[in-house]
């Protein structure tokens, strides 16, 4: 009996090194990723209407992403749910990123697309026509077709998410008369928005069944909350669309930045545009189609101002994450 027990130490230390290499192996594995440069065609729309009216005229534009997925080395093909990412008129930022990063530790696949950089602009603060909400929905489901050529993500899961000009691209992705004239066959599985411009007044609200949700400030002077909610109330006629608005704060809530005052930035705290049928954004009054750069300054001339606040709130910083580690859960799980 006592010479079976001397040997009881030897194999209790080779079983915890065992152990421990194991956990290792499998946290490496949980934790090791790919990151893959893709490439793909889109174009550049000015509005909208250029999307529903003209599509297979616009020239073409080669744009990219950076496409990263979980490594799984027990399960070589696995297929992930996928997030897409689209940043506002900023840029891609910390915050942006901190979220996408989140998403990866909790298994996703994310993609981030890069419709600045693709067409070497750095920001569209204080003119919004380098780039367009419509060029950058163009974008998203010229990225969502070219990525589902990847074997390891999951078709029926893609979701997209979106900050300020990229919340846009997160909402409008999901108006039918858009995404139908884009595709026949792809839409999202979820759309989540942080502060988009939600003052548009849509002739036809037949937006997607996929859950929508839209995450914004109260104090928001950029993209105001107040026609958040009031868009919310009139396209959710299929019980399927949110909205959060997070008391005492501004645009970029959920980034670790103190607030600051943008002078450039443009305030649209007074404004609300009719949106046609055909995708035209139309001027206050005159209601003539914001269609072209020169159009859209006058349009804006009849209600916007020059300066914005934005910064975070770490409360509603935390809340935010929560949220939206929660409904990707909820609507790719």
């Amino acid at each position: 009996m006592g010479s079976e027990n001397q040997y009881l130490p030897k194999y209790s230390k080779k079983l915890s090194i065992f152990f421990s290499f194991y956990l290792f192996f499998i946290q490496f594995s949980l934790e090791s990723q790919t990151k893959t440069k893709i490439q793909f065609k889109s174009a550049n729309p000015f509005a909208m209407s250029d999307i529903i009216n003209k599509l297979d005229k616009l020239e073409s534009q080669e744009v990219f992403g950076l496409l990263t997925i979980p490594d799984d080395s027990l399960n070589i093909n696995k297929k992930y749910p996928l997030i897409i990412g689209v940043a506002g008129s900023l840029g891609w930022r910390k915050h942006h990123y901190d979220y996408m990063k989140m998403y990866q530790k909790n298994g996703f696949a994310t993609f981030e697309l890069n419709s600045f950089k693709s067409r070497n602009i750095t920001s569209t603060v204080g003119s919004q026509i380098e780039i367009t909400t419509a060029a950058m929905i163009l974008d998203a489901y010229r990225a969502f077709e070219k990525l589902l050529e990847n074997p390891n993500i999951d078709e029926n899961k893609v979701s997209i998410t979106g900050w300020s000009l990229g919340g846009a691209v997160a909402l409008f992705s999901g108006w039918e008369p858009l995404r139908r004239a884009i595709t026949n066959s792809l839409k999202f599985s979820s759309h989540l928005a942080f502060y988009p411009p939600c003052f548009f007044d849509p002739e036809n609200t037949n937006f997607t069944e996929k859950p929508i949700h839209i995450l914004i400030g109260e104090l928001d002077n950029w993209t105001p909350s107040e026609p958040c909610v009031t868009f919310v109330e009139k396209i959710n006629l299929k019980k399927n669309i949110g909205v959060t608005v997070f008391p005492n704060s501004h645009h970029s809530f959920d980034s670790e930045e103190p607030v600051s005052f943008n002078e450039k930035g443009y305030s649209f705290k007074n404004c609300l545009f009719k949106l046609s049928s055909d995708g035209d954004v139309l001027i206050n009054y005159l209601h003539l189609p914001m269609s072209s750069p020169i159009m859209q300054k006058i349009g804006f001339l009849f209600c916007v101002k020059r300066g914005v606040n934005l910064g975070g709130n770490a409360v509603y910083r935390e809340e935010s994450f929560k949220f939206a580690k929660s409904f990707m859960e909820k609507t790719l799980r």
